[in-house]
């Protein structure tokens, strides 16, 4: 594995006059990246509306409520639907602002584990980095499955739907839909960077419609089964065994917590965005707070239109909210609206995390970095490391086959992401204190309160998400998130221990920047 100053490297002076055939804004955005100590290696062919629309396409607010409706479900019925989401909501938001500082002052797409190794002490600072890039990827990785799981869920839900229950797909099926849509989302995820870009706009198009037409469907076409005004608001059940009511409510900010997630995804596509420096903050906080917004109407219409909740819960579907939608809109209904929700979230979710093991492979933190830090020449993408992402996200899916430990995979990506999420946060306000140079978007001193509530509130999160949903869990319902987040942490702790504190030492210029000659050195692998 390379390491930094090593002796193959050798450096080239190039002139920023070499960058003549670009645009001014191009043009800021490859200085800012070359002051951050990379190269630009990406086109820059995301706009504002396109990074936007990317964030927004990984939380995706239909696919999300569409498949975290259970958690509420069981652990409050009405009420939970209706405040578990707001509650969660406003602590993630102040996360997603100091992420958001962040990415503005260092648009690149190393993104949470290069503002870590910027913002921690320099004792500290390749530790800090190494745990936030490990983190990261994690949850990225883990993400992807648990995402495309869920598109599994939909198909096979809606096929039971479509047989009235004649055809329930087996484990081996629903593995063999799952691989499937590993291996269409990796060949298009290997496109070009305009052909993502374009398709992010669409994605989005479709969850505005599928959120908006959902809330709406169970609005109007609840009829008998609709729930009276206080009962959708007010009511609560506690299904999940648990004796405490207080403890069953939070165990619902599963939901909110799985949806929010992936929005770090505008700073991991900064160095293929226009305009990063302002783009990126934008994007992280508009596409958090548009999800927000739509996933708290969509749970007031699935809190309405749930009429029973014990009758819901006995329902032999694979996702429960499929059971509401053939109640209040019958076979037909429910099937041309839940096909539409299918086509969401998971090939942007695959791009992010391909960018993340890009980054991180660049730096050579990776086993096998010189093989997923490569670009290829004809798409302009890291397609080695798409399918490396796609590959281990695989991996996860045999968990398929027994379903207590294939469900921990969703808390296991939000504790490794939000680990993430965190870690930059806490930096910054402990050691980083003056070390930040403001980008556009800036929360001066409300940085420091904002980014406490935050990082108070992920480790709150972090606790609860490694307990078993049931008090009374057993081996089909123990949660085995801490297990498979635990030997992601085991591995990079022990690589760190034994192995990496002699040689990383956090991110790793590719170019020495110039500033009095407007220059910058470009460092060549000769091996």
């Amino acid at each position: 594995m390379a390491k930094y100053n090593d002796p193959g490297i050798v450096t080239e002076s190039i002139s920023l006059n070499s960058q003549d055939g670009i645009s001014p804004v191009h043009r800021e955005d490859n200085i800012i990246l070359q002051k951050l100590g990379y190269k630009s290696q990406f086109k820059r062919e995301f706009s504002l509306l396109e990074t936007i629309s990317f964030s927004m396409a990984i939380m995706a607010a239909s696919c999300g409520v569409t498949t975290g409706y259970s958690y509420p479900l069981l652990s409050g019925g009405h009420f939970a639907m209706v405040w578990a989401w707001p509650i969660a909501c406003a602590f993630v938001l102040c996360v997603a602002a100091s992420m958001a500082e962040l990415a503005s002052s260092m648009p690149t797409s190393a993104g949470l584990y290069y503002f870590s190794a910027k913002m921690a002490s320099k004792e500290r600072s390749a530790l800090a980095s190494w745990i936030t890039g490990w983190s990261n990827i994690t949850g990225q990785v883990t993400l992807i499955c648990s995402i495309d799981f869920s598109c599994t869920e939909l198909i096979t839900t809606a096929i039971a739907m479509s047989t009235d229950g004649a055809v329930v797909l087996g484990s081996g099926a629903t593995f063999g839909i799952l691989m499937a849509i590993h291996l269409t989302q990796a060949i298009f995820c290997s496109a070009g960077t305009r052909i993502l870009a374009r398709t992010t706009v669409v994605t989005m198009v479709l969850i505005l419609t599928t959120s908006i037409g959902a809330t709406i469907s169970l609005l109007v076409c609840s009829g008998d089964q609709r729930a009276s005004s206080v009962d959708a608001w007010t009511k609560f059940e506690n299904n999940t065994g648990w004796s405490n009511n207080v403890w069953a409510f939070i165990l619902a900010f599963t939901s909110p917590m799985w949806a929010l997630t992936g929005y770090d995804s505008a700073a991991h596509i900064a160095e293929e965005t226009a305009g990063a420096a302002r783009a990126a903050p934008i994007a992280i906080l508009v596409g958090v707070l548009g999800t927000e917004i739509l996933g708290w109407l969509y749970y007031i219409g699935a809190s309405y239109a749930t009429n029973s909740v014990p009758d819901i819960l006995q329902s032999k579907l694979a996702l429960p909210l499929g059971q509401v939608f053939l109640n209040v809109m019958g076979k037909k209904g429910a099937l041309t609206l839940w096909c539409s929700i299918i086509y969401l979230c998971g090939c942007s979710q695959a791009v992010d995390a391909s960018r993340v093991i890009f980054a991180f492979s660049r730096d050579n933190a990776l086993p096998g970095s010189r093989w997923w830090k490569r670009i290829n020449r004809t798409t302009g993408s890291p397609v080695n490391a798409v399918w490396f992402a796609m590959v281990l996200s695989a991996i996860c899916g045999t968990l398929v086959f027994s379903t207590a430990a294939f469900n921990s995979l969703a808390s296991a990506s939000v504790i490794g992401l939000y680990i993430s999420y965190v870690t930059p946060i806490y930096c910054r306000v402990t050691w980083g204190k003056d070390k930040l140079q403001p980008g556009p978007f800036n929360l001066g001193w409300w940085s420091f309160p904002i980014g406490w509530i935050g990082i108070s509130w992920v480790a709150f999160m972090v606790v609860m998400l490694l307990f078993p949903y049931t008090q009374t869990a057993n081996v089909q319902t123990m949660n085995y998130s801490i297990v498979i987040v635990m030997a992601v942490f085991i591995f990079a702790g022990g690589s760190w221990i034994f192995s990496a504190r002699h040689w990383f030492t956090g991110p790793v210029p590719n170019i020495d920047w110039q500033s009095d000659s407007s220059s910058y050195s470009e460092k060549h692998n000769t091996e």
